[in-house]
């Protein structure tokens, strides 16, 4: 039975809600790192194509031509001197070209802040030779937006290269033609934004792994808060309905017993009649406990135990073969525990046991054992059968509340005694030793006083 299993759907639907989540992030940011893969390859382009123009052998050769006129128009007197203004009034106009291939595409901080570097075709960045303030040269790198101290040793600017050359594919420039043609290409890297881009999808799914972790969990408190009033609802409702019944019951008992001497064969049967109402009677006392704090007491654990192993002895199945249950009680020392609450989850676990002897139609070798002892200041009582034992899947939801292997049962009672152990004693419940068709051993620890 599946009594309380309600978040079976809901917890599938979180999951499947958070893979379909997860997978559109992946794919929409995947789509937008693209299109600025683009725009940026776009701007390396231009950038590549103004390197290729501007190194035209064509722009120079015309640019020295023309100043070598001019020098030469300065030399003869007849020639105005309005003619040689004009001239240099052309050569500044080149300048201004010169001005804005160099500050407006060369110059690439306002378009793209990617990393670049200009090679030759052995993939060695070229170099620049600039004058410092005091004239002495100095040799600059074609790196662009490049830290120096990457590129600082030329062990580190050759393996940079390579990292880059490695990221995307790269842009060539041709300068010149045929033969004498000078190869060149551009590496570059991505911008810091297509970096922090990649990240972004499993971020998002860290942050909705945790939305549906703390839903769930809360889910999960919800429900069980739910079970705990269920209990609770029930509980007392039971031991209010099984007062007055109770209560009638013992008074036409002692009816009978003034009407029958003691000598009368039924009046036996009444005194037995009598023990099962008192044990009704504390069986409404402990459901009135449910959902009310109990009062623990330190007491010895074997009166306790005793009491409960002779209860259940004299409602042993009747089976083929007598079943007889095996007593070792070594435990001794003081425990605290309300005696009626831990009586009740003893009791279900050999009844539970009791079951499992004959649970699907075979009759086996019927025993049970109920032992205790003390172990690290622990006390340890453990109740064994050979039965049909559980298989590790059941083992893990034995406890669950409205689970049975039982046709008719409800899945109340273990899950009863593990609320008993832990949540009224501070102690623990285990299926300490399962296997199918050779029995089960279930343990409680309780910490001793």
């Amino acid at each position: 039975m599946k009594l309380f299993d309600r978040t079976g759907p809901i917890k599938w639907i979180l999951v499947v809600l958070l893979v379909v989540l997860g997978f559109g992030s992946i794919v929409y940011n995947q789509y937008l790192i693209d299109r600025i893969l683009e725009q940026e390859r776009a701007s390396v382009q231009l950038w590549a194509k103004a390197l290729e123009f501007n190194a035209l052998p064509i722009h120079q050769e015309a640019s020295r031509l023309l100043l070598d006129a001019i020098a030469d128009l300065e030399q003869r007197e007849v020639v105005p001197d309005s003619v040689i203004q004009n001239l240099y009034r052309v050569e500044s106009m080149r300048s201004m070209q010169n001005f804005v291939t160099d500050e407006l595409i060369l110059d690439n901080r306002g378009k793209f802040e990617l990393p670049a570097v200009l090679v030759d075709d052995q993939d060695r960045p070229l170099e620049y030779v600039m004058l410092s303030e005091t004239g002495e040269p100095i040799i600059e790198y074609s790196f662009r937006n490049v830290p120096i101290s990457k590129v600082d040793t030329e062990a580190k600017r050759l393996a940079y290269v390579q990292e880059l050359k490695s990221t995307n594919p790269p842009i060539p420039i041709v300068v010149g033609e045929g033969a004498e043609a000078i190869r060149q290409f551009v590496y570059y890297g991505e911008s810091s934004v297509v970096r922090v881009l990649r990240y972004v999808p499993w971020l998002q799914i860290f942050v909705i792994a945790l939305l549906f972790f703390i839903g769930y969990t809360s889910l999960i408190s919800i429900t069980r808060m739910e079970q705990s009033n269920l209990w609770v609802g029930m509980a007392k409702e039971a031991a209010h309905q099984l007062g007055t019944p109770i209560s009638s019951l013992l008074g036409w008992i002692h009816l009978f017993r003034d009407e029958l001497s003691e000598s009368n064969q039924q009046f036996s049967a009444l005194d037995e009649i009598e023990k099962d109402v008192d044990r009704l009677k504390g069986v409404a006392e402990r459901f009135g406990k449910i959902g009310s704090k109990p009062e623990l007491q330190s007491m010895d654990i074997y009166p306790i135990l005793d009491e409960s192993i002779k209860y259940m002895e004299a409602r042993l199945p009747k089976l083929a073969q007598e079943v007889y249950i095996e007593k070792d009680l070594k435990a001794t020392g003081l425990v605290k525990l309300n005696p009626e609450l831990i009586q009740w989850a003893i009791e279900n676990l050999m009844k539970n046991a009791m079951d499992a002897l004959v649970l699907d139609g075979v009759e086996r070798s019927p025993k049970i054992a109920i032992r205790s002892l003390v172990d690290q200041g622990q006390l340890i009582i453990e109740v064994e059968d050979s039965g049909v034992g559980m298989d590790p899947k059941t083992q893990k939801k034995v406890f669950a509340p409205g689970f049975s292997t039982k046709k008719r049962g409800w899945g109340l009672g273990l899950n009863l005694t593990r609320r008993i152990v832990e949540e009224y004693h501070s102690g623990t419940i285990e299926v300490f030793r399962s296997e199918p068709g050779k029995g089960t051993t279930m343990r409680i620890y309780l910490n001793m006083a």
